[in-house]
């Protein structure tokens, strides 16, 4: 699937339509540059679950638990931007709350595949202008058909 969004507003309303399909279990890989809207994604993805917020970056603390406000699963955002490698993202124990968790990571393209069998890959391109052209893979049994 690919789809091009020309604004914020519309990179938090895509996330939200991704929130509909996403379940506990789920990985989703973003990649793209920086200031791509890669947390603006999040953003977005986090309304549609109904978790806590503020969703912020998580550079600095590499990852954040947002629980749901409407017995949902909550939501592991994390930022693989500062990680140095496998080792450090074993540390995260990140398979420990994969299963009842949506999990996002940022940056984690080549870090967290190893993480779970099935996962939705997003790669976002910043064009010359505003507009920023998302692609969503499904990798595993679970996204055929879904994506």
């Amino acid at each position: 699937m690919v789809r091009v969004v020309a604004t914020a507003e519309e990179m938090r309303e895509l996330g939200a339509e991704l929130a509909a399909l996403l379940r506990p279990g789920d990985l989703a890989v973003l990649s793209g540059p920086l200031g791509a809207g890669k947390t603006t994604l999040v953003q977005g993805i986090a309304e549609g679950l109904k978790v806590r917020g503020p969703i912020t970056s998580p550079t600095f603390v590499i990852a954040r638990v947002h629980p749901s406000l409407a017995d949902g699963p909550p939501l592991v955002h994390v930022d693989a931007y500062r990680l140095g490698g496998n080792l450090e993202v074993d540390d995260l124990d990140l398979d420990a709350s994969l299963e009842e968790s949506v999990t996002l990571v940022e940056w984690g393209e080549g870090l967290v595949e190893g993480l779970a069998e099935d996962r939705l890959e997003v790669f976002i391109d910043r064009g010359e202008s505003d507009e920023r052209t998302v692609r969503l893979r499904g990798v595993g049994p679970r996204w055929q058909g879904v994506v």
